[in-house]
Parts: C-alpha cells; sequence; structure tokens
C-alpha cells in the first residue's frame, strides 16, 4: 500500500472497512463521493470500476483531477439514471447525515447497488451525549464541525439506524463500529464514534 493511499486511510478510517468488503474489480457507485479519494483508493488498490455523484463544484474537480468518474447531481434528485442492481456496490460514506431524504435515498442505493455500504457518525457516542448535557452541540473527529457551518443535516445513532433499516426494505448483512479507526465490539453505541454497515435490499 503507498503513501496516498496510507494518507486516505488515517483521514477516513471507514474506507479501510469499506475496502475489505469490496471484491476486485467490481463496480462502484459512491454517493456523495466529495474529492474522489474512496474511489481512488478502491482502484488503485482493487482495480475497481468506480463512478461517483457529487454535486459541490469543488468536490466534482478533485475527483476529476483524481481520474475518477464524476458525476454532478444532487442525490436527493435521486438516482433515476441506474437501473436496478446497476452496480455490484453502491457506497453512501459519512453522506446519510447529510442528505434531507434520507428513508428514500437509501431505498435508492439498495436499489441500485447489489449489496451496499452505508457509514455515518454515530450520535450516540459517549462524548457527544455528553456534550449535548452540558449545553453544547458536540464537536469531535467524526462530527468536525460547529452548528453553524455543518453540512449535516440528521442526528442518528447506531439504534436509529438499526431501526429504520427494515422500515425502508433493508437487511443488514454485516456492521464495523469503530472509533479512532479501533474496532468496538461491546457498548457499541456509546463507544464507537463512527459506523460502517455492509447492507442489501431485503
Amino acid at each position: 500500500m503507498n503513501q496516498r493511499a496510507l494518507d486516505y486511510l488515517a483521514l477516513r478510517p471507514d474506507f479501510r472497512a469499506i475496502a475489505r468488503w469490496v471484491e476486485p474489480r467490481a463496480t462502484v457507485l459512491d454517493l456523495g463521493c466529495a474529492d474522489g479519494s474512496l474511489l481512488s483508493l478502491l482502484n488503485e488498490e482493487l482495480d475497481v470500476q468506480g463512478y461517483g455523484i457529487e454535486i459541490n463544484d469543488a468536490g466534482v474537480l478533485a475527483a476529476t483531477q483524481k481520474g475518477v468518474n464524476v458525476i454532478q447531481q444532487n442525490l436527493e434528485d435521486g438516482l433515476r439514471l441506474f437501473e436496478d442492481g446497476s452496480f455490484d456496490f453502491a457506497v453512501l460514506s459519512q453522506t446519510l447525515q447529510t442528505i434531507h431524504q434520507t428513508a428514500a435515498i437509501l431505498r435508492e442505493t439498495v436499489r441500485v447497488g447489489k449489496q451496499c455500504i452505508v457509514s455515518f457518525p454515530n450520535f450516540g457516542y459517549w462524548a457527544h451525549r455528553l456534550s449535548v448535557l452540558q449545553g453544547r452541540m458536540p464537536v469531535s473527529k467524526s462530527l468536525p464541525y460547529q452548528w453553524h457551518n455543518t453540512p449535516n443535516v440528521r442526528v442518528l445513532t447506531i439504534k436509529d439506524f438499526e431501526a429504520l433499516a427494515p422500515e425502508v426494505g433493508i437487511e443488514i448483512l454485516d456492521r464495523v463500529v469503530l472509533h479512532d479507526g479501533q474496532v468496538v465490539r461491546w457498548g457499541v453505541n456509546w463507544r464507537g464514534s463512527l459506523a460502517v454497515y455492509r447492507v442489501k435490499k431485503s
């Protein structure tokens, strides 16, 4: 693994879990791909055929400069461009909490991906709870923005996601919960700051 790949993994610990689940030479759709770092990593390490969707101009430009195929589109408009099961994997990597139409996007994600990977910061993490008890919105590695400039429009916990999944037709296949890049194995809803799920349409 080269230095650039190591830098990606240090910056985004969920990338390591995602890369473990994605199969070599798979087709991958990254929803909210930002600067294309995940697809660049997956292409480099697993020779995937990847496509990204991103609305932000700077993200589209950065992804293109990395050689990532990217479509500029608002996820809130849905994924009508793609047929059912168009991709081996569809990924929502720390994007879910930035979307208003959460249930609709999850349904669309599992429609276009044969398997899907979803990661999000866990608002139930103990330090986040403590901040709220002290009267302030939390700021942390997994929630790095102040309340007034955050791109996040939703906050959710591990238990929230697992309660929603069956309601929107999602079967959970696997889960990894992390804190500071380390796997959390017990008390995950209060000890883990980042959750990563492998799911499919039920």
